[in-house]
Order: structure tokens, then sequence, then C-alpha cells
């Protein structure tokens, strides 16, 4: 099963999905409707669902040319199909055990812990039928997904004009998350900031992939009341820091993200373009890895290292987690206890 965040897939969508991401979280209607503003801006289409279908019937291809037989199903956490009508499926196709695929390739609570939730709140809401289900590790530090984050960084050079090419800065940016919230992600003897610590590892294994000495990690989506802390520097306040010093061109990396959903089409090729249109600067943005053909290829060999017993392929020092269902995933992606 690929497993994802959903998104609406028109007009009429966009409100109740948006209630469906934030329900529980006292978030004002008002919010809500600026949101739904970005949406609509794209006809209330976010391109998420339909990539993860392009996925899918890589996947399916790749899995045919070697000899694969497992059927592919697709669900989502917060928009059809969803996914505990996902597991109904699957159990009424007599589907015992089965393994997940989410979209997201980092530790943390929204990155890993809360597919891992998705994933209980199905299988309690299917029954005593519904197939056990074992999540896949997490692969930000796979060699097939550094390659194509790095060859995605040169093709996105090559479209700048000549003259602000090879100055150009390579900048590399994830969806923000709450300070605390980071701190608190990942297995207490590894000392928290996982997630941050993950993009931080990718970043200089992409990096040094495509060749690149010097480069910048910045933060972007930014949500909740001003006066909680985010992770920053916002990607948007780092290209008037960028203009101030001398910079003529950037060249900015997706790196937390692997399909072109809302928060890479209007936060990077809107706002951050414009804003950068505003200062002069050159702007090109990296294409997100999920259209590369080597990801299918990483689902496939995620895939047989549960089933083949595989040698995991990783080039970060971190240590391995999120693989399965039990209290070793729990425990790397914890939430801070509130006051």
């Amino acid at each position: 099963m690929v497993l994802s965040f959903g998104g609406p897939e028109g007009p009429d969508d966009v409100r109740p999905f948006l209630e469906n991401v934030t329900r529980g979280r006292g978030v004002p209607p008002e919010r809500l409707d600026e949101v739904a503003q970005h949406y609509l801006h794209f006809g209330g289409v976010s391109p998420i669902n339909a990539l993860n279908r392009a996925i899918i019937e890589a996947v399916r291809t790749e899995f045919d040319a070697h000899g694969i037989d497992l059927p592919i199903y697709f669900g989502n956490r917060n928009w059809h199909p969803f996914v505990e009508d996902t597991v109904a499926e699957m159990a009424g196709d007599g589907v015992r055990n089965a393994l997940v695929f989410a979209t997201s390739a980092w530790g943390g609570y929204s990155g890993c812990r809360q597919y891992h939730e998705d994933l209980a709140r199905a299988r309690d809401t299917v029954g005593a039928e519904a197939p056990a289900l074992t999540k896949l590790r997490q692969f930000y530090d796979h060699p097939l997904a550094v390659a194509a984050a790095a060859d995605a960084i040169t093709a996105a050079r090559a479209d700048l004009p000549d003259d602000v090419r090879d100055g150009a800065r390579v900048v590399f940016t994830a969806h923000s998350i709450p300070i605390r919230a980071d701190a608190a992600d990942g297995p207490t003897d590894l000392g928290g900031n996982l997630y941050s610590r993950q993009v931080g590892e990718a970043c200089a294994l992409v990096a040094a992939a495509a060749g690149v000495d010097d480069y910048d990690r910045v933060w972007q989506s930014r949500s909740g009341p001003p006066q909680v802390p985010w992770l920053e520097p916002d990607i948007v306040d780092h290209l008037d820091d960028l203009h101030a010093r001398g910079v003529e061109a950037v060249i900015v990396v997706p790196i937390g993200f692997v399909s072109d959903h809302l928060e890479v089409v209007w936060d990077l090729d809107t706002e951050a373009r414009d804003h950068a249109a505003a200062l002069g600067m050159g702007y090109v943005r990296a294409a997100t890895i999920g259209t590369d053909p080597r990801f299918a290829q990483l689902v496939r060999v995620l895939v047989q290292e549960m089933t083949d017993g595989a040698s995991a392929q990783r080039l970060g020092a971190l240590p391995m987690l999120g693989v399965t269902d039990d209290g070793r995933a729990a425990a790397c992606c914890t939430l801070p206890v509130s006051r």
C-alpha cells in the first residue's frame, strides 16, 4: 500500500479536506479560508493524488520487470481514498499481510509516527479481518533518493541564464515544524531533533553528490500561532538575506518533499518565486524526486529488503529507524508532552 497525505481534487473538496487536516487542532475558520484560497488558485486541485497514482503505475511497472507479484493499493490520511477504506478493500480481497510505503522520507511525528497511527486506526476500524501492516523504513539517505535529488540540482542549474548560473546559491528547503516538537523527535539516547538532523544529513549527502561545496538549509510552510517558535529561517526571509549579500540567483531544492503538492507549488513556485522576482534575483526550483524513474526503483528495493532479506542501502550515519509498527518505531517519533 502506498500511503500518503491526500489532497483535494476539486473546489468542493477543499474545505472538507482542510477540516480533516486540522481536526482537533483549534485552527480558526479564517485561517482555513486563507489556505483554501491557495488551493482555489489552482482550481481546487492539489497535484499530490495524481502524482501518487503516477508513482503507483511506475512501481507496478518496476515490479513486473523484476518478477514481483504483489498487488498495489493506495490510501490517504486526509482525503479519498481514505486509508480506512483501503484497508477494508484489502481485507475483502483476502490480504492478510501487507507492506506500507509512506510518501515521507523522514522520522518525526508528522513524517513517521502519524502514519503508524493512521495504520492502527484503519486496522481498528476494519476489525479482525484487517491485514497486518508493516511500514517500510525511512529513506531520506538511500543512494537512489540522493542521486535523483542531486541530478535535479544539475538540471535546474542549466535553466538559469548564463551570466548568473555559476554563482547561483543552492538553497535546500523542508517543511518547518515547531522547535519543541523537533526537540522531542527521536529516541532519548539519540538526544532528539531527529527530523532536523535527518534533513541536515540529506542536504549534505545531496550537495556532495551534486558537487556543491556550500549551500543553505531553510524551512517553509510554517503555520500556527506566531508565539510558538518553529524551525527557521523561512525561505522568503532567507531570500532577503541572500539579496542583501549580493547573491544574484538561487537554486531552490525541495529536499523535504517527494511530490509537488501545495507546499511546493504555492510556497515555492508562487510566493518564493514572486518574491525573488521582486528582488531581481534569478530563481529556479529543482524537481521533486517522485517523478524520477529511480523513485520506483527505490520503492522496489525497500520492498525487497523485507521480502527477500536484501541489505539496506544507506549513505547516512544516523541510526535506521521507523522500519516496523512496533515499539522501536513508536520510540523514534514521540509527541511532546503538553503542559
